[in-house]
């Protein structure tokens, strides 16, 4: 702020010279009366002098001629000098004002920039910190009148520094916790405009923020229940929770939604802020507990219905008769064996699932293992006059559990016999890629929907309920197939079209 000193020292030295010019021409408006009363007082002195000379030489002049001498001696004096004495007294002026002026403009130099430079500067911090440069300081000389000013200046300086650094911590605090909290967080303005969105919300509905910072939240494309639901809590202006079912990306969503009105200072109503929580997986998981419970109690009933009837029938008077008694303890026998495997099935996959569940991993090769399997389900196959189709060029190394993985193969090999027709082949192929060793085993069964591939791994899940029950089926063997497979780091996938068969494909790491 280097203008304010020189306005300030160019207004002073305009006003001095001002003066000094003024002075000096009252000066030179005075000079003629000073030379008047001059020249009178010079023409006394010489009347005197000339009366003395005249008496001293005695001469006679008339008065005419004494008063013509007199004038002429007064002029000739009085031409000369006064030249003389106007042409000293300008210079004497001209050197005395220059030498005056450059003196005073030193001095005032001196005291204005003494006295405007703590003012510029604390000027130049105010500027510095209404930019936002809060690290700016005032500096604090030895001026009393100004040391205030400039301690003020830098307090207020430290304490905004101190104010703006809280505000970026915390909201660098609040921008982690909204990023990272693993529910989707939606904040709308009074207008309907989208102010906030968190990065779950975006990757929830497959956005990007520029889609939604800004825009109206019935223009950005949410499902017609969520815009409902922000709806009411606009029109209620009252917190609101609701669970309510979405599709996005033609996937089906539960989320447990909670809406509430942003109040700010002074009770000014800023907008609302939407929270939702992804319960899928929980509405899931307690849809599988209820259809376990269920499916559970109706596979126990029909075996525990059947032996007891039937052990009834025999003690009524049944057992008398040899033929009946052989069928109905046969009948009983086959029950009690379908009761043995389903609690042996639902152990197994109790233990599967306990925490901490580990296969005993070493080096182990796929061959004998798919040889193995066909070899324990050969009789269930010659059963329905069924075929092997097996395609192993060699032997594929992985890591992994033998026994667990002939459980696995044994599982898909039954299951693909179970749900094939009479003089069909089960195809048995063993191939690899980088990473995994593949085990491929397909029917030419009943196929399954497309609709029902993503259940077949739930436990009691049946494609056809019937045809598995009759063949003795527990329907928790790909269930227990699943867990192994994972348990391995390994993959499991399906592929299957109704009417021609299904494929099942195992990868299990190599290391």
């Amino acid at each position: 702020m280097k203008s304010m000193s020189n306005r300030l020292f160019l207004t002073f030295m305009l006003l001095l010279g001002t003066i000094l010019a003024v002075l000096m021409i009252v000066i030179g408006q005075l000079f003629p009366v000073y030379i008047e009363q001059y020249n009178e007082q010079a023409t006394t002195e010489i009347r005197t002098s000339m009366d003395q000379v005249i008496d001293e030489r005695k001469m006679d002049l008339t008065k005419e001629d004494q008063e013509a001498l007199y004038a002429a001696q007064a002029m000739e004096r009085d031409e000369s000098l006064l030249n003389y004495v106007r042409a000293r007294l300008y210079g004497v002026l001209a050197i005395l004002f220059t030498i005056t002026l450059i003196l005073i403009a030193i001095i005032s130099r001196y005291m204005i920039r003494n006295f405007t430079a703590p003012i510029d500067n604390v000027t130049d911090t105010a500027l510095e910190l209404a930019k936002g440069n809060y690290r700016a300081r005032a500096q604090e000389n030895e001026h009393e009148r100004m040391i205030p000013l400039s301690h003020s200046i830098n307090i207020l300086a430290r304490n905004l520094q101190d104010i703006t650094t809280i505000r970026e911590v915390e909201e660098e605090r609040l921008k982690t916790l909204i990023e990272n909290m693993g529910s989707s967080l939606m904040m709308i303005g009074r207008e309907g405009n989208i102010s906030i969105v968190n990065r779950v919300f975006l990757e929830r509905f497959g956005m990007q923020l520029d889609d939604v910072q800004g825009k109206v939240f019935r223009t950005i494309g949410l499902p017609k229940s969520l815009e409902q639901f922000i709806d009411h809590v606009f029109l209620t202006e009252m917190p609101y929770r609701q669970q309510i079912k979405m599709e996005v990306q033609q996937e089906l969503y539960n989320k447990e939604v909670y809406g509430a009105p942003v109040i700010g200072d002074h009770g000014r109503w800023l907008g609302v802020v939407i929270v939702m929580h992804d319960i899928t997986e929980l509405v899931r998981l307690e849809q599988i507990r209820k259809d376990f419970v269920a499916n559970v109690s109706h596979e126990l009933r029909t075996p525990i219905t059947s032996i007891k009837g039937f052990s009834e029938t025999l003690l009524d008077g049944a057992y008398k008769d040899e033929k009946m008694l052989i069928s109905f303890l046969e009948i009983i026998y086959k029950e009690s064996n379908r009761l043995q495997m389903l609690i042996q099935d639902l152990l197994e996959l109790s233990k599967i699932e306990q925490h901490g569940f580990t296969v005993n991993i070493m080096p182990m090769g796929l061959q004998d293992v798919l040889i193995r399997g066909a070899e324990l389900t050969a009789p269930r196959l010659d059963e329905k006059n069924m075929s092997f189709q097996v395609d192993i060029e060699r032997d594929v190394q992985v890591m992994g559990d033998a026994n667990r993985i002939i459980q696995i193969v044994t599982n898909l090999i039954t299951n693909a016999i179970t749900y094939s027709p009479e003089n069909t082949t089960v195809s048995i192929r063993l191939k690899e890629n980088e990473t995994h060793g593949i085990i491929e085993i397909e029917d030419q069964g009943i196929g399954i929907e497309k609709h029902e591939i993503a259940r077949v791994f739930e436990r009691f899940y049946r494609v056809d309920r019937a045809r598995s029950r009759n063949s003795g089926g527990t329907g928790l063997g790909l269930a227990i197939v699943k867990h192994l497979v994972e348990a391995h780091h390994g993959r499991i996938q399906v592929e299957s079209e109704v009417g021609i068969g299904t494929k099942m494909i195992v990868m299990i790491p190599k290391n």
